[in-house]
């Protein structure tokens, strides 16, 4: 794999992760832990920016990791 496959993998990663803690924010029943997964959402959200950002970079970089 390259580095743009591999980055853009962990950016599927990470949005799978965000999807199953906004899963769980919905459905549990205890408050305290709602609020924990949805302030987990929001972490995972401003590192998915991150790393969003980055896929960018080596896109403008490296013609080659366009598409992928």
């Amino acid at each position: 794999m390259t580095v743009g496959s591999n980055v853009k993998q962990c950016l599927a990663t990470l949005k799978n992760i965000e999807a199953r803690l906004s899963k769980l924010s919905i459905e549990s029943s205890d408050e305290a832990a709602r609020q924990l997964f949805h302030e987990q959402v929001l972490v995972m959200e401003e590192i998915k920016q991150d790393v969003k950002k980055r896929v960018m970079e080596l896109e403008r970089e490296e013609e080659e990791y366009k598409g992928f």
